[in-house]
């Protein structure tokens, strides 16, 4: 059964005025000042539509490869990438089914270059600015420049007014909860090795951000 958030958000401390729902007027303004840096943008209401949303945006015949990401997993992405009825090619398959640890190491990096790769984030600044970190760089190297096109879904409880705030959140609400996460899933502590702060999308149609008004991931 895969790791639930239930499973250990409880033991994480959080700033939790940094993980509220915004109003629709915040949302409204982040949406343009997203898609004035090139992002494209669509906003759903509920995870089924956000599983819509993606799934729209990815035709057939094409590479996928998803980083981890708990958002993906609550609107029942990863489940549907690996079991689902598609027509693409299943990166993360591929790299499981490979016993050699060098040579899956190999295929994880060769996929950050798939056709669409898809993750979450860690905050987004109402002015525009997306923040992610990971340990190992495995999900946000594909993003700036790798990945053929990149779809990235988001709650929108992770909408903070500032890029300072953007950074306090990654700090204080969504380490502590990774960090709870791997001491769960492989005991050993996580850490914010390797941050992206993603400015501006300068290849039109390349990114697309899926908003959705529930409160999501972390």
């Amino acid at each position: 059964m895969p790791q639930q958030k239930a499973d250990y958000a409880d033991e994480a401390e959080i700033d939790a005025e940094l993980d509220e729902l915004p109003d629709e007027e915040t949302v409204e303004a982040t949406v343009e000042r997203l898609e004035e840096r090139g992002f494209d943008v669509i906003v759903v209401d509920d995870a089924d539509e956000a599983l819509d949303a993606v799934q729209s945006q990815i035709p057939e015949g094409v590479s996928v490869m998803n980083g981890h990401s708990t958002t993906l997993e609550e609107i029942g992405f990863d489940e549907f990438l690996s079991e689902g009825d598609h027509e693409w090619e299943s990166l993360p398959d591929q790299i499981w089914s490979v016993d050699d640890d060098a040579e899956r190491r190999t295929a994880r990096r060769e996929s950050q270059t798939a056709d669409y790769f898809l993750g979450g984030i860690n905050a987004i600044a109402r002015t525009g600015e997306l923040v992610a970190a990971d340990l190992s760089g495995s999900r946000i190297g594909a993003y700036p420049f790798a990945a053929g096109n990149v779809v990235i879904v988001s709650g929108t409880n992770k909408i903070v007014p500032t890029l300072d705030d953007a950074l306090d959140r990654l700090e204080s609400v969504a380490y502590p909860l990774e960090n709870e996460r791997a001491q769960e899933a492989y005991g050993v502590e996580s850490a914010i090795a390797k941050q992206l702060i993603y400015r501006r999308e300068t290849e039109e149609g390349r990114t697309t951000v899926v908003l959705v008004r529930e409160q999501l991931g972390y």
